[in-house]
């Protein structure tokens, strides 16, 4: 019987082997290290080389979680523990390094150091935190032996460490974050995808009466982030008032993104229900604008009116796309009052306080509600300024205080609303045969790993598995690799893992198996590899 160190020594994988088991055997091989020489040095005699061993610590326990991470997802995909939970998490958490945060923080509590949590969720989290711990190295103790007997299989045992130990990793996620910020409610993020849906229904007006173009939204210009909860505002008050901001109900079933404002979205409505079309016109277009445009100027009403394009007088509320039966007066909706009252107040109107009239045995208290809140200004203009004012406060007051939920909706809804890209042309059967379809007219590249080998290129699907492409750090590219429009707040970056560099979600918008890197899944590719490097028929059909 050889000893234990030498069977080891005997058994050890190559660092070659492509196999995750084997790339785990060095990756805890190198976090044992790091530990060790941190254990031997006196931070007090050498600072720098103790921060030095800390940050190489943190870097080698992030790669080893991350193919721990793809041993789960090889080994057991159907049983995972369920990560729903994650979209109520706020988004500016939902980060890569995620997991080596939670293990970090697991850490810290089973040792007392101070974390910023309360001293009764510490006390509750403390057991989850040990338990975690303890079968986290359990599981590197079973995959540091199975990589030394077997690495290319998984029994049963080294399944069990693995399901109990994303279990436990997802339950203490989940109440770590719990105890540091407000997660969503199952009812918040129902309310919240209601808000997604008015928001889409408010960019699909927008584009066809004129205020928003396509090209600014496949754009993601930046202006839109103000100008889209802006017009929403306008479109759950008066277009859809049983949707998601319908103040029938009480603030407390409100989504709490506009909850806070209840009081003064229901004077924003009363205001907006007296407006006429032109003056509604008037208002959504000034609240487009990229500047805070005072619509309150030294013109005279029959101005601005002039400057705006008139309906057809028959239906002046043909802007709104609300059905009305008779035509109103031109400052008050087909709400306002029957139509009799409508009818005999339209062509005397002033502003300014006027009793109202109204027909034989018809109520005119609506009337009489419009003519009150018109009369509180002096004119129309001061009426739009103060529309203007308190609908751009509280669409920019969510930019500030629901910044991270504004940010996760105007996200889905740009994915909802931007232009589809167009699907690759079929390729000629002469291209089929040469076996590069579509690699005269891909958009090149510059410096793709891929390109100066086109023969490779060209017969990666025929060759065996190869090692994964070397991603670019986020860190050092500020542009798309193809297009080069600059990363922003909502052009997010996206790796392409056929060739590892980092494009826009318009420049890699195509998912394809890669088994030449052992991806037998689709996964994201860029353009340019799908249409040089990959047969987009052969890749469809896996």
């Amino acid at each position: 019987m050889l000893p234990a160190a030498l069977r080891r020594w005997l058994r050890r994988p190559k660092r070659s082997d492509p196999r995750l088991l084997s790339q785990f055997f060095f990756a805890d091989e190198r976090v044992t290290q790091v530990v060790a020489e941190i254990n031997g040095l006196d931070a007090e005699l050498d600072p720098q080389q103790y921060l030095v061993l800390l940050n190489q610590l943190h870097l080698s326990q992030a790669h080893l979680l991350a193919i721990l991470e793809r041993i789960m997802e090889e080994c057991i995909p159907t049983q995972r523990h369920s990560r729903d939970y994650l979209v109520k998490f706020p988004e500016e958490l939902l980060v890569d390094n995620l997991g080596n945060h939670m293990l970090f923080a697991a850490e810290c509590l089973l040792a007392g150091t101070f974390l910023e949590v309360e001293e009764a969720d510490g006390a509750q989290l403390r057991p989850q935190a040990r338990n975690l711990l303890c079968s986290l190295e359990l599981v590197r103790t079973v995959l540091r032996e199975q990589s030394l007997s077997q690495p290319g299989t998984y029994p049963e045992p080294v399944r069990a460490v693995l399901v109990q130990f994303d279990r436990l990793f997802a339950e203490f996620e989940l109440s770590y974050v719990s105890s540091l910020v407000a997660v969503k409610s199952p009812e918040e993020i129902y309310r919240q995808q209601e808000i997604i849906v008015l928001f889409c229904e408010t960019v699909e007006r927008a584009l066809r009466l004129g205020y928003l173009t396509q090209e600014m939204i496949d754009g993601y210009e930046p202006l839109l982030m103000f100008t889209i909860p802006r017009l929403a505002i306008i479109s759950g008050l008066l277009i859809y008032p049983e949707g998601p901001l319908s103040l029938e109900q009480s603030p407390e079933q409100m989504s709490r993104v506009f909850s806070p404002f209840y009081n003064l979205l229901k004077k924003i409505r009363d205001l907006l229900r007296v407006l006429s079309a032109e003056e509604l016109c008037l208002l959504e277009r000034s609240l487009c604008t990229a500047e805070s445009e005072d619509p309150c100027g030294p013109a005279t009403p029959s101005a601005w009116g002039a400057a705006m394009p008139r309906e057809d007088p028959s239906a002046p509320w043909g802007l709104l796309e609300v059905p009305c039966a008779t035509s109103p007066p031109p400052t008050c909706t087909a709400r306002l009052g029957p139509p009799g009252v409508a009818d005999d107040l339209g062509t005397d109107w002033r502003w300014g306080p006027q009793p109202p009239r109204s027909s034989s045995g018809l109520d005119a208290t609506p009337v009489a509600r419009c003519w009150e809140l018109r009369s509180r200004y002096s004119s129309p203009k001061d009426m739009l300024h103060t529309l203007f004012v308190c609908i751009s406060g509280v669409a920019d007051q969510l930019q500030t205080n629901f910044a991270s939920d504004l940010r996760s909706i105007l996200k889905t809804v740009f994915k909802i609303v931007a232009s589809q890209a167009e699907p690759s042309e079929e390729p000629s059967g002469s291209q089929e045969e040469d076996g590069d379809p579509s690699a005269a007219d891909a958009p090149r590249v510059a410096d793709c790993p891929l390109c100066p080998s086109p023969a490779e290129a060209a017969g990666l699907r025929r060759a065996g598995p190869r090692r994964l492409p070397e991603w670019v750090p986020d860190s050092t590219c500020s542009q798309c690799s193809a297009c080069r429009s600059p990363f922003t707040l909502l052009r997010r970056r996206h790796h392409c893992r056929s060739c590892g560099k980092i494009f826009c979600a318009r420049c890699s918008p195509h998912t394809a198996a890669l088994p030449h890197y052992g991806q037998t899944k689709p996964v994201r590719v860029c353009t340019h590899c799908y249409t040089t490097h990959l047969s987009p028929r052969r890749a469809q059909s896996q």
